[in-house]
């Protein structure tokens, strides 16, 4: 098998693959009901999606001896935006309150830290 063939068949399979994540990302926005819900089909799904019909074209753009950074560029600033995007849809969803709010967080001086209350026994099975 040469270089061009192993190529050829890297870019189908991250075709297919890359179609299949968006596919799902596709289905998932149509089938779920609330916004929270809806948000993460296209965020996480389509941008794994999106990542790997880019690599496809940097596999395919390398094999002709015609190779870019464009598709780097566009990777990184999806990857970058994607959950910046992802965040402030949910934090408008929160304010609006159109979704159920988070619970608060415990009052104690527990929460948010490494620290373990005296009443717990020692989480690390080691130990015991």
């Amino acid at each position: 098998m040469t270089a061009e063939i192993v190529g050829t068949y890297a870019t189908s399979l991250f075709l297919l693959i890359g179609s299949g994540f968006a596919l799902v990302g596709a289905i998932g926005l149509l089938k779920f009901n609330d916004s929270m819900s809806r948000m993460h089909a296209p965020t996480k799904v389509g941008t794994a999606g999106i990542g790997m019909l880019l690599l496809a074209s940097i596999v395919h753009s390398s094999l002709l001896g015609e190779t870019s950074i464009h598709e780097l560029l566009i990777m990184a600033f999806l990857f970058v935006t994607a959950p910046i995007s992802a965040n402030f849809i949910a934090k408008v969803n929160i304010h609006q309150k159109a979704c159920e709010t988070p619970p608060d967080p415990p009052r104690d001086e527990t929460w948010s830290t490494l620290n373990v209350p005296d009443s717990d026994p020692d989480p690390d099975p080691a130990n015991q």
